[in-house]
């Protein structure tokens, strides 16, 4: 197989495992959101801590990461953001409002160029802008719609966002990057953990051993994506990965409304066309780029 088509495989592969995620919060929904976001924390580094070991990358580089604040701090940083970022998604799925999830993630693309103009100075073409201005009416179409602003789509999309700009700092690859940010998460999540089993408010160990399971394999469900997402960036061209994250908004709007029976009035229906066609919009203009770019360099590579 072409080493681009295993990376789109794998890219595809992560964003339907994101996509089907929304399928298996919902089965935790005994214990509160906080619960299942510590038991995430907590387990993901050993699922971190047993790929290290399987792929024998070994701990060599961490010293040095946990030495230099220059290299830490970002990665404490995306740790606290992509928290956020978890907790608005089990929160929003355990509700049942996965629409507001599946919002979040068409929009974000939007709000990273937004921060890329604010915090990196970087120039929107015409048709970004467009695309940009056409997620700002969806977001107001929204507020309509629910009767107030869809801050669990705001969140997610910003957090997320964020989290993509802060990793722009930091200089380690995704296996190494997750593991840190894990730890950085680890002892607050797993102090949490402790706090509620003591107090009899935990459901670790209430509830049953099917629940248990589920909780530790929270930890898997949220690394192994990121893994693949990862290992796709480094064998395909970004503007592939673009398109294929729409994967993971398309398939839990499908999910919200079709599985879960998510209320879908005509005003819902209006605010998602005009995010669709802001991300039609976003999508055309990415891929209009990525040609001319293509054919400047086979002009300056047959100059050459």
């Amino acid at each position: 197989m072409r080493e681009s088509n295993h990376g789109v495989l794998l890219g595809a592969s992560a964003f339907l495992l994101w996509g089907f995620a929304a399928l298996y919060w919902p089965f935790l929904s005994a214990s509160e959101p906080s619960e299942v976001l510590a038991h995430r924390m907590v387990w993901s580094l050993l699922a971190m801590s047993l790929f290290l070991f399987a792929s024998r990358r070994g701990w060599s580089w961490l010293p040095g990461v946990l030495r230099s604040p220059r290299r830490f701090l970002p990665v404490a940083a995306a740790a606290v953001v992509i928290s956020v970022n978890w907790w608005g998604f089990i929160y929003s799925v355990s509700i049942t409002e996965t629409l507001q999830a599946s919002l979040a993630y068409f929009i974000n693309p939007l709000m990273s160029v937004c921060l890329g103009v604010v915090f990196f100075s970087e120039r929107l073409r015409r048709l970004q802008w467009t695309a940009v201005g056409l997620g700002t009416l969806a977001i107001v179409v929204m507020t309509l719609a629910y009767g107030s602003a869809p801050w669990l789509s705001l969140l997610m999309a910003s957090s997320f966002a964020a989290y993509g700009a802060i990793k722009k700092y930091v200089d380690l690859d995704g296996a190494q990057s997750l593991t840190v940010e894990t730890m950085v998460m680890f002892l607050p999540a797993l102090g949490f953990v402790v706090y509620l089993e003591a107090t009899g408010s935990g459901t670790a160990l209430s509830v049953s051993p099917a629940h248990t399971a589920l909780l530790v394999g929270g930890g898997f469900v949220t690394a192994l994506p990121l893994l693949l997402f990862g290992m796709a960036t480094q064998r395909v061209p970004l503007n592939v990965i673009g398109m294929l994250q729409y994967i993971v908004p398309t398939m839990m709007f499908f999910i919200g409304w079709l599985l879960q029976d998510e209320e879908m009035p005509p005003s819902r229906w209006l605010g998602f066309a005009i995010v669709w066609l802001a991300v039609a919009v976003f999508a055309y203009d990415q891929l209009r780029a990525s040609r001319h770019r293509s054919a400047a360099r086979r002009r300056e590579t047959s100059a050459a």
